[in-house]
């Protein structure tokens, strides 16, 4: 098991969820977050904006599906543009369902 998460602009947000359930991923954690790059965010006129808004997904992803979700990810939240976010991936050693005891995905 994999914890991937992906930390993207808000805009595109609609955009990687719809592109994850459409393949069959629909279970995910939303998280808004601030923070910035190595550019240090960004400079319109005299002003400076040294964090930025950003959301971060995070799904938790047997093994076998984690380059694919990655895949998705990336094609929908890229604008091609500084900014556009990152992708980490943690192992997870355990996961259980609170409701039931559950262990696994």
């Amino acid at each position: 098991m994999q914890m991937i998460r992906a930390i993207i602009r808000p805009e595109k947000v609609d955009e990687v969820v719809d592109s994850l359930d459409n393949e069959g991923f629909s279970s995910f954690t939303r998280i808004d977050v601030f923070g910035r790059g190595r550019q240090k965010g960004i400079q319109i006129g005299p002003t400076v904006y040294d964090e930025l808004a950003k959301v971060m997904l995070m799904i938790a992803a047997d093994d076998e599906d984690t380059d694919e979700i990655i895949r998705i990810i990336e094609d929908s939240a890229r604008t091609g543009s500084f900014g556009d976010g990152k992708i980490f991936i943690s192992p997870i050693e355990e996961a259980y369902t609170i409701r039931t005891g559950e262990r696994g995905l």
